[in-house]
């Protein structure tokens, strides 16, 4: 359609939802020249997309995510060499195995981050607790135990650089593909320890698992998972904390109920806010062959972005959906994906979310937004607060 393009980069980093909404009634697959993708906007055709690999292929030959990372990853493969890299990172995060630790391990940094934060009666919480909690607390149960968080943010913000760059910007590339070699840098001295003594991280169980005894995973075959499982997992839980918390400040009554309710409404609070600000927007898939979907037909070789974050505002299943409302009751949201490529992390994501949240409440009696300096939202492939200032006690 004519409008998608004048779509730019920066309309959809400001905010696509108003762009998605108007694809949803208008064109709801349909090209997006600024980053040469078909974009799949309502809830049934990104389902579909993402549960049809037959006809919507994760090996996408164009990615961003391999041409920075490197393959085969768990993202960008179907088939028995997903099955095999899901085999290795799956036990670290199935919903037993994160309730058995995930108290023991969020709560304590996130008390030592909130102890500053409550000493100077507020600050920015995406920096100053959100974001280092979730970023500490993958390193840490992946078993990049000894990097420093300025360095865990650097690769962040690279990994991101790299994984986002649809448009092949030169520069943006050539961040990422330095922070990529960083990463396997660190990643080998890593494996040069646990191929000898394995332990109980996620980067341990990548190796062994399923493995003959004496034998190790290839550690070609999982370095590029290793970087796509840190880009999603170290700041995206944060960020979704974040947008939940913009949620509940801006609707007094029912950040005032999840306060009278932690046990029952927290969750569904989280739950909520990722419906309304999905953190990662997109699954990414190629087509096989020529294929009608949405009322236009596009071509083979294409890649299509399935918007998860556009589904879970889909006016066809939820009510009101620009809205933040905690006691909807309208089904699950899209934003951990559909199909084989469900993510893997939804679980360790989602309780490292409820622990951060519950600290912040348990411990500060008042929070409040500083009303000069209300909290913005930025992109689109990864969205969140940029900042998030509060005044607290």
């Amino acid at each position: 359609m004519p409008f998608a393009d004048h779509i730019t980069v920066q309309d959809l980093e400001d905010n696509p939802y108003p762009l998605y909404a108007r694809m949803r009634r208008e064109a709801p697959v349909c090209f997006v020249p600024a980053v040469n993708i078909w974009l799949v906007t309502r809830w049934a055709d990104v389902e579909y997309v993402a549960k049809t690999p037959e006809i919507f292929t994760a090996a996408v030959k164009t990615s961003p995510v391999e041409r920075t990372f490197g393959k085969p990853t768990i993202l960008t493969t179907d088939g028995p060499v997903h099955k095999e890299l899901r085999a290795g990172i799956d036990p670290k995060y199935k919903p037993k195995a994160v309730a058995s630790y995930i108290d023991d391990l969020v709560r304590p940094i996130a008390n030592d981050y909130l102890d500053a934060v409550l000493a100077k009666g507020g600050g920015d919480l995406m920096a100053e607790y959100f974001e280092p909690i979730s970023t500490l607390s993958l390193a840490r149960s992946f078993g990049f135990h000894d990097i420093d968080m300025s360095t865990l943010r650097h690769w962040f913000y690279g990994l991101a650089q790299g994984a986002i760059n649809f448009e092949n910007d030169p520069e943006r590339q050539k961040i990422g593909d330095a922070v990529s070699a960083e990463i396997s840098a660190a990643a080998d001295r890593i494996f040069d320890r646990l191929e000898r003594a394995p332990d109980h991280s996620a980067l341990s169980h990548m190796l062994h698992d399923g493995m003959p005894a004496g034998e190790t995973r290839p550690r070609a075959l999982l370095l590029p998972t290793v970087k796509v499982t840190l880009l999603g997992g170290m700041q995206e839980p944060g960020h979704g904390a974040g947008s939940v918390l913009v949620g509940l400040l801006t609707n007094p009554d029912q950040l005032a109920a999840v306060r009278q309710s932690l046990d029952a409404l927290l969750p569904k609070s989280v739950d909520e806010g990722l419906r309304w600000v999905a953190p990662i927007g997109t699954q990414t898939r190629e087509t096989t062959h020529a294929v009608e979907l949405g009322g236009v037909r596009i071509p083979a070789g294409a890649a299509v972005g399935a918007l998860v974050s556009s589904a879970s505002r889909d006016e066809a299943r939820f009510t009101d959906p620009d809205r933040f409302n905690i006691h909807r009751n309208e089904g699950s949201h899209a934003a951990f994906g559909f199909g084989q490529h469900f993510c893997s992390g939804r679980w360790f994501a989602r309780e490292q979310v409820i622990v951060a949240l519950r600290v912040l409440l348990e411990r500060a009696a008042e929070i409040a937004l500083v009303p000069d300096k209300l909290p913005k939202f930025r992109g689109w492939e990864f969205r969140a607060p940029t900042s998030l200032h509060v005044a607290m006690r």
